[in-house]
């Protein structure tokens, strides 16, 4: 029975969102020991100090590390470095936890034997435009971290879950977070983790809610991150991850190849209608359904319809330059 839990985080500017963070922390049902590092990418908007005040008011045991570097898997390494617990459980700071959370990490853990267990995502807003990118990341047309298990209700295998929460056997075995990636640091690590033999576990049981971007041009940007990153850790194992994350590169390229062809060419001005239209009603349909699956007000719909050609169109792109970024490095080192 695990009874040590490390938590890690990494943060950069998060002053908005470290309260919640200690608050969801402090909350947690689990009766063993909880030491917390948190990795600070050189914040300047007071973070590290609120995140340590707010700790020390409620007795957390928490250390707050320096991350020269900002990145993502240089913080998350730094922390894990550190870690004495027989279970490492990493966090984001935008994200809201269950009362259960580390104690459903802790039973899937223990019951699964998995290396890397992880479980549902939730995406929440408090503005309007946050909560309409959370409607469509909530769909399935939409959703980076959908998943078709969540409504099953049992624990299921995975290739990859949100966050996650590690045996140290995990990073022993397969090695900690690569540091030449600035996105999808996870999916790469838990393939390694799947290669290394390692299981990974999905458990709807452990659960999360997430604030997504609040803004179409730093939406725009993230997913174009996820894209030119997803064909980097692609080419670096020579696999591809997942069929559907090609799905939006394909798009791209469609729409371009039937946008120049149609210059000259009523059948390429037919065909790109005909598809435009296609997408037009299927991000209709389901920004319909998840609006009333979150009973949120029809009011949103044209937020959400807006949002999904943001989300595709954006992560498309990016795997588009991501894989010609490759292969012109590739052609230049040989």
């Amino acid at each position: 029975m695990t009874r040590r839990i490390s938590v890690v985080a990494p943060m950069l500017n998060e002053a908005a969102y470290v309260q919640s963070l200690v608050d969801d922390l402090a909350a947690q049902d689990f009766r063993g020991e909880i030491e917390i590092f948190v990795a600070d990418g050189g914040s300047t908007d007071g973070s590290p100090e609120l995140l340590a005040r707010a700790a020390a008011g409620v007795g957390l045991d928490l250390t707050i590390i320096e991350n020269p570097r900002r990145i993502v898997s240089t913080g998350l390494n730094a922390c894990i470095a550190r870690c004495t617990g027989e279970l490492i459980v990493r966090l984001d700071c935008h994200s809201r936890y269950a009362a259960d959370y580390i104690s459903c990490c802790v039973r899937a853990a223990d019951e699964t034997g998995a290396w890397n267990v992880g479980g549902t995502y939730e995406p929440v807003g408090r503005t309007k435009a946050e909560r309409a990118v959370a409607g469509a990341l909530a769909s399935a047309f939409g959703g980076v971290n959908w998943t078709r298990d969540a409504a099953g209700g049992e624990r299921v295998e995975a290739d990859t879950v949100y966050l996650g929460a590690f045996r140290p056997l995990a990073f022993e075995r397969a090695g900690l977070y690569s540091e030449e990636l600035v996105r999808n640091q996870d999916d790469e690590l838990n393939l390694r983790i799947r290669r290394s033999g390692g299981r990974i576990v999905f458990d709807p049981a452990i659960r999360a809610q997430y604030v997504p971007r609040g803004t179409l041009r730093g939406l725009a940007r993230q997913y174009y991150e996820y894209g030119f990153w997803k064909s980097v850790v692609m080419a670096h194992h020579r696999q591809v991850l997942s069929g559907r994350s090609l799905v939006p590169a394909a798009f791209v390229a469609s729409i371009t190849v039937l946008a120049v062809g149609s210059v000259g060419s009523p059948a390429a001005r037919a065909v790109i209608g005909v598809e435009v239209a296609a997408y037009a009603a299927a991000a209709t349909g389901f920004g319909l359904v998840a609006l009333r699956a979150r009973r949120e007000p029809l009011g949103l719909l044209p937020r959400v319809i807006t949002v999904f050609p943001v989300l595709h169109l954006s992560y498309g792109l990016g795997t588009v330059v991501g894989a010609a970024a490759v292969t012109l490095r590739v052609s230049r080192e040989r």
